[in-house]
């Protein structure tokens, strides 16, 4: 507890803690905006995130809890809509964005990454009011891989989805909104430690979960970015040479991932960027 000094009033020491903690939190921001985010992980402690190893789990020295992760995004959510970067550009999700290596994104914006490892479409609910102050000119969503390994129903995802969509959309009228298509998994290939979950989780019917998605988005009037034909081979199966073990990526499937994000930035978003008219997809 702060007491009254003889010689400064509380409020400049107040004023001396708040200024170190936005310092603090902006330094970080930017560390993990300019790539150097693996050399500060190295000495603080703290996990790795800018790139995939070729074990996920084996490439994680140190692991943070969930609610240290949320407690650390909140942080960087409020350094962006202090600071207010130019372009500013927001990956929501769960490992697969988290991982995305920053120095794939596409230049010219400025990439906040949100994604936490394990994430729900409950859980991101819970957390978009931390970008409630923020500007962002695109918000990059994939959620949905989770709730199925967890036994969700399909019903109660898209409701989750079509909330989250509806939040943004509310907060934030004037911001591009990309929902980014349900990944698929190796299926029997698959080397993850939970991959006996996967078999209860076909890829048809994350196929068709990707189609509910694109009526989703086109009810709402947002856009609807397709990957999954990207990432499957001749049966339908997460490609092997994109994924590190059935479920996450390899370096190659993030370069897959940014070609699209590339090519549809420059082919949708800068054509209707000042305009609120997404165009129709078809199913």
């Amino acid at each position: 507890m702060l007491e009254r000094s003889k010689f400064l009033p509380v409020w400049v020491y107040v004023s001396l803690v708040t200024n170190g903690l936005l310092l603090g939190a902006f330094a970080l921001f930017l560390a993990r905006q300019q790539g150097f985010w693996s050399d500060f992980q190295a000495s603080a402690s703290t996990p790795q995130v800018t790139s995939p190893s070729p074990s996920p789990d084996a490439g994680i020295r140190h692991h943070l809890t969930y609610e240290q992760w949320v407690a650390l995004l909140q942080r960087e959510a409020g350094v962006a809509a202090v600071t207010k970067p130019r372009r500013l550009s927001i990956l929501l999700g769960d490992s697969l964005s988290l991982w995305f290596p920053p120095n794939l994104l596409p230049d010219g914006r400025t990439w906040l990454n949100q994604g936490i490892s394990g994430e729900t479409s409950a859980g991101l609910l819970e957390r978009l009011r931390f970008l409630d102050r923020a500007n962002p000119e695109t918000i990059f969503l994939m959620i949905g891989i989770n709730d199925l390994l967890r036994g969700m129903e399909d019903e109660a995802l898209l409701r989750n989805e079509q909330q989250i969509i509806g939040y943004l959309k509310s907060v934030h009228p004037q911001t591009q909104i990309v929902i980014q298509s349900i990944l698929p998994h190796a299926g029997q290939r698959a080397t993850w430690e939970g991959r006996s979950r996967l078999k209860n989780i076909p890829n048809s019917r994350i196929r068709k979960l990707n189609r509910e998605l694109i009526a989703l988005a086109n009810r709402e009037g947002i856009y609807y970015l397709e990957l999954h034909p990207l990432f499957t081979d001749g049966e339908g199966n997460l490609r092997p040479e994109l994924t590190t073990d059935g479920l996450h990526l390899s370096l190659q499937g993030y370069w897959v991932w940014r070609s699209a994000v590339l090519m549809f930035t420059q082919t949708e978003l800068e054509k209707h960027r000042f305009q609120n008219d997404p165009p129709i997809i078809g199913g």
